[in-house]
């Protein structure tokens, strides 16, 4: 049985996640992992349930290792073979045990001395010698004793888990819910605990595929494809754009800068979520998250309502569940996973991700030559382009994943806006744009108000944008398209336009948004009510991106969160952002 803490409660034991006495959150205790040595596997007790022997303290999490990844461990310690037949597990910190005993594994002094290709090349004279023991894993005593006896463990977890699926998911039908699906160990276990709580295999399955995901991933999306074959798997993907030419105009994502994940995964599956379930009133999404996976997840909701989304509802089955636990349910079902653990990642995703660890990246590399060395001279081009005076040690010590702005990149020069006040004219502004004024331009002025092209001075190019509810005007634009000068009067004060300093922020970010934007489709997202449609028109270059961005104005709301969401209008400036713009 799971332990709960209440921390309301003056650290109340609890056995649900919900305390029994001020039914408010309850967390999952402290976790400890036990070894036994008489049966040579892992336990979450003191106390065998096999032998009944007193175990041994091993760690707070555990996971096993494949044969693919112990001849990964025997090639670099440079004795292949040196470990079969024995129990090897990795626990949390990256520590390596085999029969129970931690053995010597630094990454540091493995990543800093230890050459990839050498290692790959002795994974590859061994493959073949090593594939009787891959094929023979699920027959080895010690993993068949494991989950024997940590069967209460996973009985419990897999009671609570369906017994939870279903009763969230009364008064949904089949067609109005859906997995989030990632290709990782955590939304598999989701998906193959949603269909078994809920009867059917016939439950959509969303995909999020960045572009980016390890070669073992779209492997494994095909192989669960084929052996769930009734299971509808939808594919979110950005066609529109690539990851390394981005890189080489907007640099490369950081750890403070992942412009990759709004472009590539939160903008495509959103727009596949309004694709999917646009005539449906209410929405139930299963997820794979856990709580200790990192601190920042430790803190999130075992359920959550949309906030672009507002019909959506998201859970998560197994948040408080431990790798070990995930481990032990698959392991035990013997369901298809992603191969990408068998040969050594702890995590899949993207592999390039900034915030992926060196051994991480060290595996890439054996693993992943030409990608990884593609992406290696991406990176080596950045850092010269931006002046940095040794751009090995820049990328070797990861400072590209510390960046924190746009400094050193042409396409920067976009995130600085000229303007001038209106000597002759209160409330009005003189902007000068990095690029031609197109319809688009105007398109930004929507959210204000409704945009009339009519009763203005065509000579002077002027388009006024009028009150939705009083049809007055209360901007004036005066430019022309293909020029590059404008000038934006602000004629009446109105809710949105209450004093200057506001009027100015709001002008100054869809100015900021014209001239910045990629097509990163963050603000389709953040919009509430599918007002927001981006389509890219052809490919960037160093300057610009031909973007067609659009506002349906009966969509509209005028609630301006398009505006106001992202520091100075768009989330891009963000990503632009240098030091002259700083100061």
């Amino acid at each position: 049985m799971i332990k709960y803490i209440c921390n309301n409660c003056d650290n109340l034991q609890c056995e649900s996640s919900i305390c029994p006495v001020c039914h408010g959150r309850a967390f999952v205790d402290k976790s400890e992992i036990y070894y036994c040595n008489s049966c040579n596997i892992p336990i979450f007790d003191c106390i065998c349930p096999l032998c009944h022997s007193e175990a041994k303290y091993l760690g707070t999490d555990l996971r096993p290792v494949f044969p693919e990844e112990r001849l990964l461990i025997e090639a670099i310690e440079g004795e292949p073979f040196k470990y079969v037949g024995k129990s090897v597990w990795n626990t949390s910190g990256n520590n390596y045990f085999v029969n129970g005993k931690k053995i010597k594994f630094s990454v540091k002094n493995i990543v800093e001395t230890k050459d990839a290709n050498i290692i790959r090349k002795i994974l590859e004279d061994n493959k073949t010698k090593n594939k009787k023991y891959e094929d023979n894993f699920y027959n080895e005593k010690y993993i068949i004793d494991f989950i024997e006896a940590n069967k209460l463990r996973l009985n419990s977890l897999v009671t609570e888990a369906h017994d939870y699926i279903r009763t969230v998911s009364e008064g949904y039908d089949l067609d109005s819910m859906f997995v989030s699906f990632s290709g990782g160990k955590d939304s598999t276990v989701t998906s193959d605990l949603v269909m078994k709580a809920i009867g059917t295999k016939n439950i959509i399955h969303i995909y999020g595929d960045t572009t980016l995901e390890y070669p073992e991933t779209a492997k494994y999306i095909k192989k669960f494809k084929q052996y769930y074959s009734t299971t509808p798997l939808l594919v979110a993907k950005n066609k529109e754009q690539d990851f390394n030419e981005l890189c080489k105009v907007i640099g490369p994502p950081s750890r403070v800068m992942r412009w990759c994940c709004t472009i590539f995964k939160t903008g495509s599956i959103t727009r596949k979520i309004d694709a999917t379930f646009k005539n449906k009133t209410k929405i139930l999404t299963f997820q794979g998250l856990r709580r200790s996976e990192s601190l920042a997840r430790s803190k999130y909701e075992r359920e959550s309502n949309g906030i672009k989304i507002t019909k959506q509802k998201t859970i998560a089955p197994i948040i408080d569940w431990l790798d070990f636990d995930v481990w032990l349910y698959i392991l035990s079902n013997k369901i298809p996973f992603n191969n990408a653990y068998r040969i050594g990642f702890s995590r899949v995703g993207c592999w390039c991700c900034p915030n992926n660890s060196k051994w991480s990246e060290f595996l890439s590399h054996i693993y992943m030559k030409d990608e990884y060395e593609k992406f290696h001279n991406i990176l080596l081009n950045f850092a010269k382009q931006i002046g940095k005076p040794d751009p090995k040690e820049y990328i070797s010590s990861g400072g590209w994943k510390a960046r924190q702005g746009g400094n050193g990149l042409s396409y920067s020069k976009n995130a600085v806006l000229s303007f001038k006040p209106c000597v002759l004219e209160e409330n009005a502004y003189n902007f000068e744009l990095n690029k031609p004024i197109t319809q688009t331009f105007y398109e930004l002025f929507k959210p204000f108000g409704i945009l009339d092209f009519n009763i203005g001075n065509k000579r002077l190019g002027e388009v006024y944008v009028l009150d939705k509810f009083t049809k007055t005007p209360i901007i004036k634009l005066a430019g022309k398209e293909g020029q590059n000068l404008i000038k934006i009067s602000i004629l009446k004060n109105t809710p949105v336009f209450k004093n200057p300093k506001i009027n100015e922020m709001l002008l100054k970010n869809q100015i900021t948004k014209y001239q910045t934007c990629i097509g990163c489709m963050a603000c389709e997202s953040v919009c509430k009510y599918n007002a927001i449609s981006i389509k890219h028109l052809n490919s960037q270059n160093e300057n610009n991106f031909n973007i067609e961005y659009k506002i349906n104005e009966e969509k509209c709301v005028g609630c301006l969160e398009c505006v106001k969401h992202f520091d100075n209008g768009c989330y891009m400036k963000k990503v632009l952002r240098t030091k002259q713009d700083k100061e």
